[in-house]
């Protein structure tokens, strides 16, 4: 070896960046980015359909706590074709024995069918006649709650 040869040491390239990041890097932030706005838009439209619900539900108990027979079937009709619409978007043109029908859904009508022949045919008419039996309404309320729970579990 020469001792007169000017040697320099060995010189290391420069680490790389952090920045820009490597195309697999990009890869997956954009699949993240898409996934968590999927993700997102699931959360919304569940927490809008409990919202809904809850709402839905404070409404009934509010029709269902009405004093007045007339003004609580009234009301509990209403209440009910809000809910008939998630599940059925005709279900608010509906009227007399149709509404009727569609509220017993599948019910047997020798067992079930306690709108089309029982408590519930009070909807039809309770609404506007002056006087209605309180009886005939609680009842009625009684068999609108349970097809109110099924229209809106359904929806």
């Amino acid at each position: 070896m020469n001792p007169e040869l000017p040697l320099r040491d060995i010189h290391l390239p420069p680490e790389p960046s952090w920045w820009p990041p490597a195309p697999g890097w990009w890869i997956l932030a954009i699949v993240v980015v898409v996934l968590l706005f999927y993700v997102a838009r699931w959360l919304l439209r569940v927490w809008r359909r409990h919202r809904r619900r809850r709402s839905l539900y404070a409404s009934f108990e509010a029709a269902a706590s009405l004093s007045e027979p007339t003004l609580r079937a009234a009301a509990i009709s209403q209440v009910l074709r809000r809910a008939a619409r998630l599940r059925d978007p005709n279900a608010a043109t509906f009227q007399g024995e149709e509404w009727l029908r569609f509220l017993d859904g599948d019910a047997k009508p020798a067992n079930d069918a306690v709108f089309t022949a029982g408590p519930g045919r009070v909807l039809l008419d309770a609404p506007y006649r002056p006087q209605v039996d309180a009886a005939a309404v609680d009842a009625m309320v009684a068999a609108a709650r349970k097809r109110f729970r099924t229209l809106v579990e359904a929806a």
